[in-house]
């Protein structure tokens, strides 16, 4: 395990893997490298061919924090992984991770390819499920009143939109206090999220060469790439999870 500090101070950790041009890869919600088997995987093919920085986002496993939370400091973190990676990289970004990229490259630093692995905006004229315009709040008062294991199944619910007789079995399941460890962090995601509507000026400032991928196996609810809102200037491909061809 490696660290690194980022701008206002909190430790960044992650694992370094191959030999090749660096790419990052940005999780999810939940995501992280002690509980998180699909990156890992898709860590260790990518090897094969790149040096991979697979790390644990702010707040999540063994990945300090500071408050107040901001999107911006999340830019910082991945700005000091580039600067340790050699001054320059590819990112693959997944979910709400996939955002998060989106966001760091509209910002100006130093990505020269983006992969973005179902971005979960929401079209204009899709009537589907939406989650309630206060989650954010709701996630961190759950969270700070101690009801972690609320705030998972909230969000699992009402943002994600799983129905609640699939929920409930899992608050048994053994790997639940690992998600309520990470509870904290779910405000994070939505907050990176805003409006769930894709950023078409933030999209517009991206030059960088990019591909929106969706899975073939996903619910179409869950793939923006899929939906092919009229804003998203990006080549988009379907695929089986993590069957894609490395950036090259």
């Amino acid at each position: 395990m490696n660290k690194v500090h980022s701008s206002d101070g909190t430790i960044i950790a992650f694992d370094r893997l191959g030999e090749g041009p660096p790419i990052i890869l940005v999780g999810g919600a939940f995501q992280h490298r002690a509980i998180d088997p699909r990156t890992a995987e898709l860590a260790e093919f990518l090897a094969r061919h790149f040096t991979v920085i697979h790390y644990d986002r702010r707040g999540r496993g063994d990945s300090s924090d500071t408050e107040p939370y901001a999107v911006e400091r999340e830019i910082e973190d991945l700005e000091a992984l580039i600067k340790e990676a050699g001054g320059s990289v590819l990112v693959f970004g997944m979910s709400s991770g996939a955002v998060l990229a989106l966001e760091a490259a509209a910002s100006g630093l130093n990505i020269t390819k983006l992969a973005l692995y179902e971005p979960p905006f929401v079209a204009v004229d899709d009537r589907g499920h939406r989650s309630p315009e206060d989650t954010a709040s709701q996630l961190t008062e759950m969270t700070s009143s101690g009801r972690r294991g609320d705030a998972v199944e909230f969000f699992m619910t009402k943002v994600i939109g799983m129905p609640i007789e699939a929920v409930a079995p899992m608050r048994q399941a053994q790997m639940w206090p690992a998600l309520e460890a990470v509870a904290h962090t779910l405000a994070y995601d939505v907050t990176i999220m805003g409006d769930w509507s894709v950023p078409t000026e933030r999209v517009d400032s991206v030059t960088v060469p990019t591909l929106a991928i969706d899975g073939e196996n996903s619910p179409a609810r869950r793939c923006a790439t899929r939906r092919k809102p009229s804003r998203m200037p990006f080549p988009m491909g379907s695929t089986a999870p993590w069957k894609v061809r490395p950036m090259t």
